[in-house]
Parts: structure tokens; C-alpha cells; sequence
């Protein structure tokens, strides 16, 4: 079973080693490198070409254009050629067994379309600050599921076969792209959260969210929720009414507020401790 590793870069260069060191440290072996440059501004592909020199799992493309995330993620897919396809940015890391663990459990279960983890927040020079504490198995096969609060996130593996029988990524997207294409292949089947902090995320300044796009990342979210609600034909939620057309954030926030509930997260947890024993 291969794996693609899918790179979008752009102007993250200088970060490239600690992203190259991770992968060739892994201890799954079945493995391409698929890298996308948006048309990068610096000296990137340099920077990346001298790291990599021949080694042949690495594939580099590059766009004719600035493009943005949404369509240079797709297209990172289509070069694909593993089964199992997952995000790594240039200037984030791995760790040694995250694709062997992500591996294990697609060969394990077939129904299973895709894997998510925990991660470890860190640095500009990739030193750990913290583990992110939200992590968790989420219910599956829930209609009224839309990852808000966030629980999948880094390191998020998928089928590529599954994903083909989607919408497929929202190339018009710059910002939540990521939670679009995770909310599409959860509709798919099921996913399984692996209780391991195997992604390093790197916290910059250059670093799309936090630089200037972070305000408009609620907005976005939002958009993503809103399209969910509509690809799944749901009319009402919690008794109040799903707006036939998008508007503004606070509408689709407020259609989830009951999920902040005691109650409710009770009852959340008892349902995926029915679900694991049934697994």
C-alpha cells in the first residue's frame, strides 16, 4: 500500500530540511513525495532541489501562477499515485512513525477512508511548546457532524479512491480547504482517530494562519459548515431552520450553539463508547 506524501509550497524553502529529514526517517518505506511550488517568490525550489538531489520518491512540480492552496492541494492529489494520500506543509515535520500508523489501520479496516491524529505545536525552530488537547475519536456516520469545535486535524490521512467519488476540494478556497475535504470524506465512510501526536506544526510568522488570512478563517469555516448542511439535505437543526442561502457566520454558529451543551457532550461521549465497543 502506498503513500503519497503531498506537499504545497510556497515560499517555505528555508524550512524544507526538517520537513525532508521527517520523511526519509520513516519507518514505513512505501512512500512518494509529491511537491507542488505556487509559483514561489523566493528561492524555494532551489532550496528544495539541493535537499532532495536525485532521490526519485520525490516528485517537483510547479505552478505557472500563483494559484492558491485550494487548487495546488488539488492538483497534488491528481499527481498522486499511492492509495493513501496525506497533507504535510513544507515547513512542518512528522514523526518517524506517522505514516506506518496511519497505514496499519487502513489495511486493517477497509471502511475506514481516513485517519487523523494529534499534533505537537512548536516553535520557529520546531521545538515543542505543546501537545494539542482536543484530540479524540469523533461519532461516526452522524449527520449533524461538522468538526466545530475542531477534533480532526494533523496529521489527516485519506483513500485516495474514496475521495475521487467526491466534490473533491474546493479549489476556489484559500483558507479551510483542509475542513472541507475532511467534512467530504467523512460523508464517505468511516474515520478513525489515532491517539498519536504525529505531526510537528511549526508556528510562524509566515505561516498562513497566522498571518493576515487568520480573521477570515472563522468566516470560511462557516462557509464549509453551510455547504455540509446543504450536500447532506438537512433542513432543520436542533429545531431551527438551515437557511436556503449563506449569509453571514453567526447564522451557522448559532444553528451548532446546542453542541456546547453539557447534555449534549454527555451524550456525545456515550455514543462513541458504543461505537469503539462495537468496532
Amino acid at each position: 500500500m502506498k503513500f503519497s506524501i503531498l506537499i504545497a509550497n510556497y515560499n517555505n524553502g528555508r524550512f524544507f530540511k526538517n520537513c525532508y529529514d521527517s520523511i526519509i526517517s520513516q519507518t514505513y518505506q512505501d512512500w512518494e513525495a509529491v511537491i507542488l511550488d505556487d509559483a514561489s517568490t523566493d528561492n524555494s525550489l532551489e532550496i528544495i532541489h539541493q535537499i532532495i538531489g536525485n532521490d526519485q520518491r520525490f516528485k517537483v512540480f510547479k505552478n505557472a501562477e500563483n494559484s492558491g492552496v485550494g487548487i495546488t492541494k488539488s492538483k497534488l492529489i491528481e499527481f498522486a499515485t499511492g492509495e493513501i494520500c496525506g497533507f504535510v506543509d513544507p515547513d512542518d515535520a512528522i514523526t518517524p512513525n506517522a505514516l506506518e500508523s496511519s497505514i496499519n489501520v487502513f489495511k486493517k479496516d477497509k471502511n475506514t477512508v481516513l485517519t487523523y491524529s494529534s499534533f505537537i505545536k512548536c516553535d520557529e525552530n520546531l521545538k515543542p511548546i505543546e501537545t494539542f488537547k482536543s484530540g479524540m475519536q469523533v461519532i461516526n456516520n452522524d449527520p449533524y457532524f461538522f468538526n466545530c469545535p475542531v477534533h480532526i486535524v494533523h496529521f489527516v490521512c485519506f483513500r485516495k479512491e474514496v475521495y475521487e467519488q467526491t466534490e473533491k476540494i474546493n479549489t476556489s478556497m484559500r483558507i479551510a480547504e483542509d475542513q472541507d475535504l475532511y467534512l467530504k470524506m467523512y460523508e464517505k465512510g468511516k474515520v478513525k482517530y489515532i491517539n498519536e501526536p504525529n505531526y510537528l506544526y511549526r508556528n510562524h510568522s509566515g505561516g498562513i494562519s497566522q498571518n493576515d488570512n487568520r480573521p477570515k478563517s472563522r468566516e470560511y469555516f462557516s462557509k464549509v459548515i453551510f455547504n455540509a448542511m446543504k450536500r447532506r439535505n438537512l433542513q432543520t437543526i436542533n429545531g431551527k431552520e438551515i437557511p436556503a442561502e449563506y449569509s453571514n457566520p453567526k447564522d451557522i454558529y448559532d444553528l451548532l450553539e446546542y453542541q456546547n451543551s453539557i447534555f449534549y457532550r454527555l451524550k456525545k461521549k456515550l455514543k462513541i463508547f458504543v461505537q469503539q465497543l462495537l468496532n
